[in-house]
Order: structure tokens, then sequence, then C-alpha cells
């Protein structure tokens, strides 16, 4: 969905380029109208529009809208992390180092004494 509207926002973006640029300026027929004698003013009033600026209206408020509604896609991505972004690692499990006093003392002279299925090496 994204991709489309990604698209739809740059070839209206395009397209207000283009129409933009196809029309005339207010003071194009300035030098004109001082000796023709016209009864128009050297600026037109700005109650006369044509097609070119209904469409780039237009044009315009639908790029407003794509650019809302890729806005609002934007932010249903966003995740939160922390403050500097930094990822932290699991913490590690500490091994404890095993004294001689903690071993059981098994006696080679009693065979009894030795767990059941435990292989005692001989010396």
């Amino acid at each position: 969905m994204e991709q489309i509207i990604l698209i739809v926002h740059l070839l209206i973006a395009l397209a207000i380029i283009g129409l933009i640029m196809l029309q005339q300026g207010k003071g194009a027929d300035a030098g004109a109208s001082f000796g023709a004698g016209a009864s128009q003013t050297v600026f037109r009033s700005a109650g006369s529009t044509n097609a070119l600026t209904k469409a780039t209206a237009w044009l315009v408020v639908l790029f407003f809208v794509t650019s809302f509604g890729l806005a609002m896609l934007a932010t249903q991505k966003t995740k939160v992390a922390d403050d500097l972004d930094l990822v932290i690692p699991a913490p590690e499990e500490r091994v404890l180092p095993v004294l001689d006093s903690d071993l059981p003392t098994v006696d080679n002279a009693d065979p009894a004494a030795a767990p059941m299925g435990a292989d005692v090496p001989e010396l």
C-alpha cells in the first residue's frame, strides 16, 4: 500500500511541476497593456481562473492528502527504542569457581560408597 501511495505522490508532484511551468505569469501581458489602450489593467483581475489553475489547485490538494497518508504510514512503522538506540546484550551467566572443599569425597576402598552407575577412575 505504501509503495502505491508513494508512486501516486511522485506522479502528482511531477504533474504539479509541469502545470506550473505551463502557466503564464500575471506580469506577462504588462508590456502589451500600456500602449494598447485596452480596458484591462496591467495585472489581470484575480477572479478569472482558467483550467490550468483549477487543475493545479486540485493536484495540490491531492499532494497534501498523499503526504498525510505517507506520514500516517510512517508513524505506524516506528518502534520504541532506548535514547541512544543501542542494543543491550542479555546478561551472561556467571560461573562461580568451585573450591576443592565443596566437592564430595569418594573413598576408593569402599565401592558401595560410590553412587550407582558412576565410573570411579582407578588410581
